[in-house]
């Protein structure tokens, strides 16, 4: 039976005495790392504070963290070349670490260069123009966050020896592979495809109105699995991303121009239309939310105890229509209230 050896007082001082080396240099790298970090972004601040841009403070700002972790973990390399303590630690270390940061790094300038576009996109004059931009900023963008995402977290599990053998024996066998990985990874690819094709063909945008199952809203936000649509009292619908472009769905504002809308007044037969026409026109003309391009009322349709009457109108977009529908309607009620009350269907 093997009995366990004390290390001698001589050993432990060695060790502690490695330890204490080991601890001072990667301390000093560390230090050394974190001043290198201060001078070179108060470098960085200063110039982007002289630059007329804003673009260049936005992107210092997202590489301001994961660079700083980056020149620490080259410092720490460095160490390790010094220092078989140091290097130790680092071999266990380097092989997540490097990885992590390489992928912050590239995920921080995908999100900067995408804040900074979609801000110039937003000075546009033209609104259909800006909504497309910022719509492919946003989905390419967030796509490949995803990628980098995906591809670091890869890196990181190839590091774990145990990983690194199961990808190698399920490559052995490739079909079983190809199935399992295609199984798992469909929602994620279907989502990513519709998002890229969302991208791509525009049927919708953001800030888009838009209805789909019954609910309307406008589009707040686009991600790739999901879009986020805010209705007129301030819910939020979430719609998966294919289901834009597996099913059918209104989009109000897809073409620039206005958008026109009516609202139905019923009136007893036999009374006068031509005043209520005059009256409908001067209430119309008198609304700020009209945009002056269609305004017209017509007889729709002819019942034994009522006639319909069509007043149609038109705004520059679904919000400024949805105010002036039902003020058209309240204003034409109390006009037929007060100037023809004979006008007024009421139930016998």
């Amino acid at each position: 039976m093997r009995t366990a050896t004390i290390p001698s007082a001589g050993q432990v001082w060695q060790w502690t005495e490695a330890m204490s080396l080991a601890a001072i240099h990667a301390a000093i790298s560390v230090g050394i790392a974190l001043t290198v970090h201060f001078i070179l972004f108060a470098v960085l601040d200063r110039a982007a504070r002289l630059s007329a841009s804003t673009a260049d403070e936005v992107i210092f700002g997202r590489l301001r963290q994961p660079l700083r972790f980056g020149l620490i973990a080259v410092a720490l390399a460095l160490t390790a070349e010094a220092s078989p303590l140091v290097a130790k630690v680092w071999e266990l270390l380097a092989r997540f670490l490097v990885p992590a940061l390489l992928g912050w790094t590239g995920y921080a300038l995908v999100k900067g260069f995408a804040s900074v576009m979609d801000s110039h996109a937003q000075a546009g004059d033209d609104v259909h123009a800006v909504r497309s931009r910022r719509t492919r900023i946003a989905i390419f963008s967030r796509t490949l966050g995803f990628l980098i995402v995906f591809f670091t977290v890869a890196l990181m599990l190839l590091g774990i020896p145990g990983v690194r053998n199961v990808g190698v024996t399920l490559v052995a066998s490739a079909g079983f592979a190809t199935l399992a990985v295609g199984a798992a990874a469909q929602p994620a690819l279907k989502s990513l495809i519709a998002g890229l094709q969302i991208a791509l063909t525009e049927p919708i945008r953001l800030g888009d109105f838009v209805l789909i199952d019954g609910e309307s809203g406008r589009v707040e936000d686009i991600r790739l699995s999901y879009v986020v649509i805010r209705t007129a009292d301030e819910r939020r619908i979430i719609v998966p991303t294919a289901k834009f472009l597996d099913g059918t769905f209104q989009n109000w504002s897809r073409v620039g121009g206005g958008i026109t809308g009516s609202v139905v007044l019923p009136i007893r037969p036999g009374e006068p239309i031509e005043p209520i026409r005059a009256a409908y026109l001067a209430a119309l003309e008198a609304h700020e939310d009209w945009d002056r391009r269609t305004g017209s009322l017509d007889v729709s349709e002819v019942r034994p105890g009522s006639v319909d009457l069509k007043l149609v109108m038109s705004a520059r977009g679904p919000t400024e229509l949805n105010r002036l529908r039902p003020a058209m309607r309240e204003a034409m009620l109390a006009w037929l209230a007060a100037n023809e009350p004979a006008a007024l269907v009421t139930e016998s």
